[in-house]
């Protein structure tokens, strides 16, 4: 489509609004590797948890950030990252214990931290250095890859978030999580201007990847 450049699409939304599953998908279609931004965030709050240290002391975890080393790859077209000490990974991109509730509750303030977001940022986009990534987030297409032309946003109401959430055994409180990400000062979540805005409240997947796939392909 560019030839020359890396396809970079930029799928951006709230807690469970279903990008996860259409970013996945719209990779596989396409051919390119997908990448959970997320779950980056997840393992760094999982590194800050294991370590023992309170995810609200915002110096300790800075203080861990500078001592961390991150290792960013892909495995059978799926971003992976591993988190730790350097020589000593720990933890993978799609690891369980990643969604567990401690994590959830504690992963915003965690990635509320500029510090904490200028390095991952950073690590995101390595990812699309050496070719073409779909990345889901919730800032993707504000910050991380603001130039990409494909940039996507999936929404959904509260009530049907709510709903996924607790189909996936997840405990989360989604309006606190959606005031902790919208206010950030660091980042926050928000639709970027020349983003595609889809409602996936009463679609299938299916049905937003999609919408997704015309939009790009008739670029």
């Amino acid at each position: 489509m560019f030839p020359g450049k890396p396809l970079i699409i930029a799928i951006d939304g709230p807690a469970a609004s279903g990008k996860s599953t259409v970013a996945r998908r719209v990779a596989d279609g396409l051919g390119l590797t997908f990448v959970n931004s997320g779950a980056m965030y997840r393992a760094f709050t999982w590194w800050v948890l294991k370590r023992g240290i309170d995810p609200e002391d915002g110096p300790a975890v800075l203080s861990l950030l500078d001592d961390t080393h991150f290792v960013c790859g892909q495995e059978k077209g799926r971003g992976t990252i591993a988190v730790g000490k350097t020589g000593e990974t720990v933890t993978a991109l799609d690891a369980p214990q990643l969604c567990s509730a401690e994590v959830n509750r504690n992963v915003s303030a965690v990635a509320a931290l500029a510090e904490v977001r200028e390095r991952l940022v950073a690590e995101q986009r390595k990812y699309a250095e050496e070719g073409g990534v779909v990345m889901e987030g919730r800032d993707i297409g504000s910050v991380v890859f603001p130039d990409t032309p494909f940039k996507f946003y999936i929404d959904a109401s509260p009530e049907v978030r709510e709903q996924r959430r607790r189909a996936q055994g997840i405990t989360d409180a989604i309006a606190e999580r959606d005031r902790k990400d919208s206010s950030r000062k660091a980042s926050p979540l928000l639709v970027a201007e020349d983003a595609l805005v889809i409602d996936s409240s009463d679609l299938s997947a299916a049905e937003v990847v999609d919408k997704v796939l015309v939009e790009i392909r008739s670029r």
